[in-house]
């Protein structure tokens, strides 16, 4: 088992659920249920499937099949949360969900088959299936937000027109040993 493995994967998730966070605080709640049309999702809908999402394949991780018998996949995508409030409790149950599975994975729990639908993976298979999936989800997230906001949007990345000097900033520093997402998790460089 490589520990070197789940610190990354760990900040890798920490990272697009802090893009999440970020796009909701620009957005008001009217924007969090905005559709283009009655077939497309809105953030509330994207939220909702996540959550349903990581419930299922994270609650005992190691020792039931990650598509539970519990979950109602098809009303995930119900434009029915009554609020702002209860999107962000969906997304952080679902976040904490992950995340203490992650923690639950050990020496002795690594080369555990993790079933799907059925389907048997290796816990790094399983984890990597997800980090696949929560980040598409995530960009439709920011996109829509983007989009909603328009020019009044606060960039998540380097801002149109800014690489050059973003880059001449970095090069002017003396090389770090550190994860790219440490800067933006608010961790400290070596």
């Amino acid at each position: 088992m490589s520990d070197e493995y789940l610190e990354s994967v760990r900040k890798q998730f920490a990272y697009y659920k802090l893009l999440g966070d970020k796009t909701f605080a620009q957005l008001s709640e009217e924007e969090l249920f905005w559709q283009y049309n009655p077939d497309s999702n809105s953030i509330a809908i994207i939220v909702k499937h996540l959550w349903g999402n990581m419930l299922s394949r994270w609650t005992d991780f190691l020792t039931t099949d990650g598509e539970k018998e519990w979950r109602h996949r098809e009303a995930e995508f119900d434009n029915d949360l009554p609020t702002k409030a209860d999107l962000l409790a969906r997304w952080e149950e679902g976040w904490s969900c992950l995340f203490a599975a992650l923690d639950s994975v050990t020496a002795d729990t690594w080369h555990t088959t993790i079933y799907i639908r059925n389907q048997g993976h290796s816990v790094l298979e399983a984890i990597n299936r997800q980090l696949a999936h929560y980040p598409y989800h995530v960009g439709q997230i920011v996109f829509i937000g983007k989009m909603l906001r328009g020019t009044e949007w606060q960039s998540l990345s380097i801002p149109r027109g800014a690489s050059q000097s973003y880059n001449a900033e970095k090069f002017a520093q003396p090389p770090r040993k550190t994860h790219f997402t440490d800067e933006y998790l608010g961790g400290k460089p070596e």
